[in-house]
């Protein structure tokens, strides 16, 4: 669609989490047809709860948000901002959610990503190092990690007892096939990812049941 250049990068409009959705608000304001899509898809297929912003000062894009089963990070950049942190919390208050200023990138999910249960995966580089640091200095929980030489390569997505990664880089998938022993299936995304952050940025993850 056109009219919606950044419409395959559903990982910006909503944050899927125990049986709720929370509808973003992404710093570019003519995404808003995206995000229409969005909550009316959710409400008509998923039929679960779906929670909209109501602070107007709040900048929130889901490609700052990493949710690693216990907990939430988010990214602080020109695209998220406090408020939005803010708006997070109070949207799934049984998760703990934590701020991380980020070095010159615009979304987390491009430096880190989740590669399994209580696993981060992220590059050697300057900026996923600093974030690193940020993060294990305020977790709630402990994590391990997976470090990779090649930074286009930490966007990884882990589901249902599987983790897919890009297949462009060797020395990336080297590092999984020795740290990783469950099952991996390897993806092109060689023209998307010109315009993406990897592959978190192309999918909307859910569960249907909310935990009380």
């Amino acid at each position: 669609d056109e009219s919606t250049p950044d419409c395959a990068f559903v990982d910006d409009t909503a944050i899927i989490c125990n049986g709720a959705a929370l509808i973003c608000r992404p710093a570019n304001g003519q995404r808003q047809k995206e995000l229409d899509i969005i909550r009316a898809t959710i409400k008509k297929e998923l039929g679960i709860a779906v929670i909209d912003i109501r602070d107007p000062k709040a900048v929130i894009e889901g490609g700052n948000v990493l949710f690693t089963g216990r907990e939430f990070f988010v990214g602080i950049s020109p695209r998220t901002n406090e408020a939005g942190a803010r708006a997070l919390a109070a949207a799934f208050p049984e998760f703990p959610v934590t701020p991380v200023k980020l070095p010159k990138r615009n979304h987390l999910k491009a430096l880190l990503s989740m590669a399994g249960p209580d696993v981060i995966c992220l590059s050697d580089s300057p900026e996923a190092q600093a974030v690193k640091r940020q993060v294990e200095r305020e977790a709630t929980f402990q994590y391990q990690t997976v470090t990779l030489p090649e930074e286009r390569a930490a966007g990884c997505l882990y589901i249902n007892g599987r983790l897919l990664h890009r297949h462009e880089f060797p020395a990336a998938n080297q590092e999984f096939a020795q740290k990783i022993d469950y099952d991996r299936v390897t993806l092109s995304v060689t023209e998307l990812s010109k315009a993406s952050n990897g592959l978190p940025s192309l999918a909307l993850l859910v569960r249907k049941s909310r935990h009380h």
